[in-house]
Order: structure tokens, then sequence, then C-alpha cells
């Protein structure tokens, strides 16, 4: 049944933090202190209401970054970088998860709200770079991030892809709304699931659902 849902995909869409590594790696750990010390330095405000507006920007705008740049004009590539530079060491290869992408009929990419060197630095621990046609980045969509439908819209038109024939496989339920609006199949990777109408699958275990495809 879950095989049938899928016959038609030709496009297979992932986002990367918490869906191409395991939740437990907690990246984002390290990524949400440089967020908070960015935020500190940039509008010169304490570490509690960086953090309170961190958070804010992230549920207003879909990332901090969109929030950064939508009230206070910061320039983002800075931003990128700051936030992204961190430790891997948390990250194993990951052959099996390699294997089952590798054999997904069609073109394969990564799209995150991150950048695309980030991206492909975590690729590269995962043991994943080679299974991907492309890695497109939030700057890819004009530092529009997802959710809104055109961030998808914009990276989709650049890799040619046809929604309707096409999967997202995502971390955060939110970022599948628009996806699913645009005629696309979508699966929720998290520990626990998350219901809602434009959900339609749900897995714990990326490379097991995968295998459950082929």
């Amino acid at each position: 049944m879950v095989k049938a849902d899928f016959s038609h995909v030709e496009h297979w869409v992932f986002d990367l933090d918490n869906t191409l590594y395991p939740p437990q790696a907690r990246l984002f750990d390290q990524i949400e202190l440089r967020m908070t010390r960015f935020v500190m330095e940039a509008l010169g405000v304490a570490r509690d209401e960086a953090d309170r507006l961190r958070r804010r920007y992230w549920q207003l705008y879909g990332t901090t970054l969109a929030g950064l740049m939508h009230e206070h004009g910061v320039d983002p590539a800075p931003y990128l970088t700051e936030v992204h530079d961190i430790s891997l060491d948390h990250l194993d290869p990951d052959p099996d998860l390699a294997e089952r992408i590798a054999q997904l009929p069609g073109r394969r990419i990564v799209y995150t709200n991150g950048s695309a060197p980030y991206a492909r630095r975590v690729l590269e621990a995962r043991g994943l770079s080679e299974v991907f046609d492309a890695v497109y980045g939030v700057e890819h969509a004009a530092f529009r991030p997802k959710p809104e439908r055109a961030a998808f819209e914009a990276v989709f038109a650049l890799d040619g892809i046809q929604p309707r024939k096409a999967a997202m496989f995502e971390d955060d339920p939110r970022n599948l709304a628009a996806p699913h609006a645009m005629g696309m199949r979508t699966v929720h990777v998290a520990p626990q699931p998350h219901e809602a109408d434009h959900i339609h699958h749900h897995t714990d275990d990326l490379a097991s659902f995968l295998n459950r495809l082929t």
C-alpha cells in the first residue's frame, strides 16, 4: 500500500536537519547557541531577550534569519556563516540510508532552511554526498524560508521539479503544508507522529521507510 502511494514519484526532496540525521545528534543545540549569540551582538540585547526574539521570529517567519531580515535589515550572509560553524563530531556515516536513497528512481535533492555549504558538510559526514543530484539552501530561495510556498516554488523552479510527481520528507510538520497544497506526497520524519491533513505518512526510521518503497 505504501509503495503504491509513491509509484508516480520522480522527484525526491529531503529536508536536512533532523531528517537525514537522527535528532539525537542534537546539532541544533549548537546552532541555537550561535543564533542567540548572533542576535545579542547584532541587536545589542541581553541573552534572555535574544532567546525570546530567536523563538518569536522562528514562529512568525519560519526562521530566525527571516525575522532578523524583515524587522532589522540584517545581512543574511554573515549570519549563515556564523550559526552553521558547528562541530559535526556527533554524526556518523549511514551506509544503509545511503543505499536506500540511491535506489530511489528519479532525481534526488536536499532542500534545507540552512545554507547549502552547511548541508554539504552534513551530507559528507553522513556518507550521503554521492546519492543526491543537487543541494539547495535558503539562499536559493532568495532567503525566503520554508514554510513559505514561494520558497518551495523558487527552489523547485531552479531544479525543474514537478510537484505532482514529487515527494517531500521533512521533520517539521508545518513545512509539509505547502508541498501538500502543491500536490506532493508528504512524509513526516520524526520520533512522534503529527496528525494533520497535509501529512500522508509518518516514519521514525527513514531508511526502513525508504526500503518499503524500493
